[in-house]
């Protein structure tokens, strides 16, 4: 349940309704458990609340191990007032197949639930619900809370057991995702303000556009981030929508802005591609740290930045020692 309205403290929106792995997401956050949390029907809705100011910031989802990327969340992250990634937040997603109160597993033909919910149990629905068709579904909460309705389309619906358990349904089967191990990562978005601040357990993501398509252009890309050490953690390509064949890249770097290696990547980026998004720096929720190289570290870059302006000042010095001779 949503908490309480403040007005002396943060609010959240977040992929809804109710229950969702969202909301479990949200609650990782400290004090978002007091915080007023608002549902959104849909990503773009969630993060419209952000632009518009009537929410501090929103939860939304990225990346599942099973499904790779969001693609709601990287398109709508990458165009429109810019937004700032604050936090990420890891949850471990584990599904049920719910229904009524009386319901019988030979009698379910229509289930429904999310897209990415569907595409991690089908192995489990082939062998135990043959029958059953895919009913689509804002999210894996609103496929359970549609089958209090009267009209709702469906027999069953994979999703939560926390929402299974608030709404009272049967559990026809627990635990029926076909990797028993997999994650969704969240990421809280809110407004561009001030960084948050480094922990040597970073990540930065952003948003690339292709400037135009030619051989190597995705190569002189990857090439700024090898060149000085940063790995990449995610890479995935995504249509602009203007016309066929037009991309941007949405990328995950280790490390954060604030690192030398990091920063001198996202200029000669810039150089590449002017219209580069930047979506933030912010601690990874695994607090892992990256490997560096002794070459890629931040003192070897300042020794090389020393190195070069004694040079330039080297030169200064002859010239102005010449002119004085004269």
């Amino acid at each position: 349940m949503s908490g309480p309205a403040r007005t002396d403290g943060p609010s959240y929106a977040y992929l809804g309704p109710e229950g969702t792995f969202t909301e479990a997401a949200l609650l990782q956050v400290p004090g978002a458990d007091a915080a007023r949390r608002v549902p959104a029907v849909t990503v773009g809705a969630a993060l419209d609340a952000v632009r518009a100011r009537s929410v501090d910031a929103a939860m939304v989802p990225i990346e599942n191990s099973v499904e790779g990327g969001v693609s709601a969340t990287l398109d709508a992250i990458a165009v429109g007032e810019p937004l700032r990634i604050l936090r990420e937040e890891l949850v471990p997603i584990t599904f049920v197949l719910a229904a009524r109160p009386g319901t019988a597993l030979d009698a379910v033909r229509r289930i429904a639930t999310h897209g990415h919910a569907w595409a991690q149990c089908r192995n489990w629905v082939d062998a135990h619900v043959r029958e059953a068709e895919y009913f689509p579904s804002s999210s894996t909460a609103a496929a359970a809370f549609g089958l209090a309705g009267d009209d709702h389309g469906y027999d069953a619906a994979i999703c939560s057991p926390l929402v299974a358990e608030r709404l009272g349904l049967a559990v026809l089967a627990t635990d029926i995702g076909d990797v028993t191990d997999a994650v969704t990562r969240f990421i809280l978005v809110g407004r561009p303000d001030a960084l948050p601040p480094r922990t040597g357990a970073d990540k930065t993501t952003l948003v690339i556009p292709l400037p135009e398509d030619h051989p190597g252009a995705l190569m002189q890309i990857l090439d700024q981030f090898a060149a000085r050490g940063v790995n990449l953690s995610r890479i995935e390509s995504r249509p602009t929508g203007q016309f066929l064949g037009d991309y941007f890249f949405s990328v995950d770097a280790d490390g954060h802005v604030e690192d030398a290696r990091v920063a001198d990547a996202l200029k000669g980026l810039h150089r590449i591609s002017p219209d580069l998004r930047f979506l933030g720096s912010y601690a990874r929720a695994d607090r892992r740290s990256p490997a560096v190289e002794r070459h890629t570290s931040d003192d070897a870059f300042g020794a090389a930045d020393a190195w070069l302006e004694d040079i330039v000042r080297g030169r200064e010095g002859a010239e102005r020692g010449g002119a004085e001779t004269q």
